[in-house]
């Protein structure tokens, strides 16, 4: 029997149970507001959610703090509305993959305070120690001044330091030990059987690094591969999405033909779109879809424009980096951690909408599974003035009234955790507001899926093709019996490009940013707006 390749051609919609829809007026989004939720999905067409940590955690980084792997954050319901949630799901044809954090758990986990007070405890060797504090010159600090610059913090119940790749909040598993492998194991189990569909791997290539003197017997890469078998004895269609920020020539490393992960989040491209939107040009796109390997059939990856975290851009030279915080994130407290912005993309764009549709033309036409996460449909704005990531994880907007339509609590309680005034309000920006409204960004990524979905893009050969104008970013997908080009014009200028066919009169427009004057003459010759796109299809099947 042929594998279940459901996640290639998925449309996958990211959101935080807190954030998302409260159902019960206590001022936090829980499982029930989600479960009331599901329609949207389908009138949006996702297939699969992606529910950031809801872990039974102390909160000290949104989640990714796991206190208890067995328990959710009491905020958002209990086990039974969970399962209830993923029952709903399932009967509405969505998939639910669940952040799997394990890289780190939280200083209040009981295996991290009993290692702490007891040497001689099981648990000592589930996490990283050291009786003297390493030399280190700060380069491995992922969070840099936010964690000291330091992976080393001392635990005066332990008298010794304990090694964390992120916050001092949060000490690092060790993986070397098998039996801390083995709890993983036993946490997939227990939310397999739940009834989720699968993991986002958090900080997958952290996991694998050497930390003090904890060493590996074999290859590291190891443990994925035994976590990859276990799942699929459990559940064939179950699939690890990693997030692995690493170069191209090392994705690889992750998914070895089938036998690590699924999916890995397209760090790499997500740099270069951002070093293409700002130069207004499509060469670093190109160039970066060049640099991607072939993948075998069960292989992908998951592409977005962006995440929850900072837009971390250490993929790009300096050179590179600069021009794209000069044109993006041009004051201080835009940028974090010295390498990436923390803002959306609706106000790095100037809320330009055809330039915001341009992007997600590209995102939902290439090669990979596209990712989206909740709001970036109504293009929802950032909040500056929240400390560090916070800025991007604002309320969802569903209306004009009260609280945004997230929550019945009493009106104007939510406003320091909603946009509640400015362009990017939940009065001018809203779920309610876009559906009425064909021209709406929600309706038009609609079309987007829709189209996508229509056209099959991953049976296709992809090529990407040279234009005339160096702005126009073009490629093709050609099928047995037909073929689609897509065009899109990164600059704010009008451009004409080249299109080679043997029969231009026979392409049809699927989606574009606007009906062409010169759609039923020579194709040969393409007109675009500024920051127009066209979806070309010689074969019409819509």
């Amino acid at each position: 029997m042929s594998k279940n390749l459901w996640y290639k051609n998925a449309i996958i919609y990211a959101l935080a149970i807190e954030s998302f829809k409260d159902s019960d007026a206590d001022g936090s989004g829980d499982f029930r507001g989600l479960q009331q939720s599901l329609d949207y999905f389908r009138i949006l067409g996702i297939d699969c959610l992606w529910l950031l940590p809801f872990y039974d955690s102390p909160n000290k980084d949104d989640g990714y703090d796991v206190r208890n792997y067995y328990e959710v954050d009491k905020r958002f319901g209990d086990l039974g509305d969970f399962a209830k949630l993923v029952d709903a799901a399932k009967a509405a044809g969505l998939r639910i993959i669940i952040d799997l954090v394990v890289n780190h758990t939280s200083k209040e986990h009981p295996w991290f305070l009993e290692a702490a007070n007891n040497p001689h405890s099981v648990y000592r060797n589930y996490y990283i120690w050291s009786n003297e504090k390493p030399e280190e010159n700060g380069s491995k600090a992922i969070l840099a001044e936010e964690q000291g610059y330091t992976n080393w913090t001392y635990s005066k119940e332990a008298d010794a330091f304990y090694y964390h790749t992120f916050y001092n909040d949060q000490p690092d598993l060790n993986m070397t030990n098998p039996a801390v492998v083995e709890e993983v194991k036993k946490i997939m189990r227990f939310w397999l059987k739940l009834g989720v569909d699968g993991f986002r791997i958090d900080a997958a290539p952290h996991m694998i690094e050497q930390k003090g003197n904890c060493k590996f017997d074999g290859d590291p890469h190891d443990i994925f591969r035994e976590w990859r078998a276990y799942i699929e004895e459990l559940n064939s269609d179950a699939v690890f999405l990693a997030e692995v920020d690493v170069p191209p020539k090392r994705y690889t490393d992750f998914l070895e033909h089938n036998k690590q992960m699924h999916m890995l989040f397209n760090f790499y491209l997500n740099n270069y779109f951002f070093l293409a939107f700002a130069r207004e040009e499509a060469e670093p796109i190109a160039t970066a879809l060049q640099e991607i390997p072939l993948f075998s059939e069960e292989e992908q990856l998951a592409n977005f424009l962006r995440n929850h975290d900072e837009l971390d851009l250490e993929q790009l030279s300096e050179a590179e980096r600069q021009k794209v915080f000069d044109t993006f994130a041009p004051k201080e407290d835009m940028r974090i951690f010295d390498r990436g912005i923390r803002r959306r993309l609706p106000p790095m764009f100037d809320n330009n909408r055809s330039r915001l549709a341009m992007a997600y033309s590209i995102l939902f036409s290439l090669p990979g599974t596209p990712v989206i996460r909740y709001g970036q449909e109504i293009g929802m704005g950032d909040d500056l003035q929240k400390d560090g990531r916070q800025s991007v994880r604002t309320l969802m907007q569903w209306n004009a009234g009260k609280n945004g339509g997230f929550s019945e609590v009493t009106a104007g309680a939510m406003d320091e955790d909603i946009i509640a005034e400015g362009p990017y309000s939940y009065k001018k920006v809203n779920v309610n507001k876009q559906l009425k409204d064909d021209k709406s960004l929600l309706n038009t990524i609609r079309r987007f899926i829709h189209a996508r979905k229509n056209m099959d893009f991953q049976r296709g050969k992809f090529t990407v093709l040279n234009t005339s104008s160096k702005h126009c970013l073009a490629y093709r997908y050609e099928f047995d019996k037909r073929t689609v080009f897509i065009l899109q014009n990164l600059s704010d200028q009008p451009i004409t490009v080249s299109l080679e066919s043997d029969h231009p009169e026979r392409y049809h427009v699927v989606v574009s940013d606007k009906k062409y004057s010169n759609d039923t003459n020579n194709k040969q010759r393409i007109d675009l707006n500024p920051y127009g796109y066209r979806w070309l299809i010689d074969e019409w099947i819509f």
